[in-house]
């Protein structure tokens, strides 16, 4: 995939339009490599998370209400998912991550900081040139790293629709435990 796509007007910020870097990915696409790392400080990159199920959320920044709520909501998920992995992936530091969970309790979901060098958000189509901090967006990625579900939320501030992407992971699952 080519890294230095720009998709003028792709988010909006209080109804104002940015430019997002990256392609815009669609089910069936092949997931993306990219370089980041968790809150540890240990590289991670797509065969890092695994061979299962995986659902990448993608939020702005965990202080901000929304991206809290969303974060939160995949960890209570995470419970009733038990053959999918869920991610957050953010610019806030490692250390700001690792904070945010154990402040709120967040065990369920595995957090990635894309701050070193936005790999993951211009790989995935994420990354805010204007702002440089992600737009809001959920991925569920498959055991041959197939994207089965993609949502690119148009306004920062708005909720994704966690329905559609829990869906995803389930027929994904399902599909998984009978192949």
């Amino acid at each position: 995939m080519e890294r230095h796509v720009e998709r003028p007007g792709a988010t909006t910020l209080r109804g104002n339009p940015l430019t997002v870097l990256g392609p815009a990915l669609k089910p069936g696409d092949k997931a993306p490599d990219f370089k980041a790392v968790d809150d540890s400080l240990k590289d991670v990159n797509l065969a890092g998370t695994g061979n299962g199920i995986r659902i990448f959320s993608v939020v702005p920044s965990l202080d901000t209400p929304v991206c809290d709520a969303q974060t939160k909501r995949f960890n209570e998920e995470a419970g009733k998912l038990p053959n999918v992995t869920m991610y957050s992936f953010s610019m806030d530091l490692p250390f700001a991550q690792k904070r945010w969970c154990g402040a709120y309790g967040v065990d369920h979901v595995k957090m990635v900081s894309d701050h070193r060098d936005g790999s993951f958000g211009q790989a995935y189509g994420t990354l805010i040139k204007d702002l440089r901090i992600m737009s809001r967006a959920i991925f569920v990625v498959d055991k041959n790293n197939v994207i089965r579900h993609a949502e690119y939320v148009k306004e920062v501030a708005d909720h994704p629709d966690y329905e559609a992407a829990l869906a995803a992971a389930r027929a994904a699952a399902s599909g998984a435990a009978s192949a």
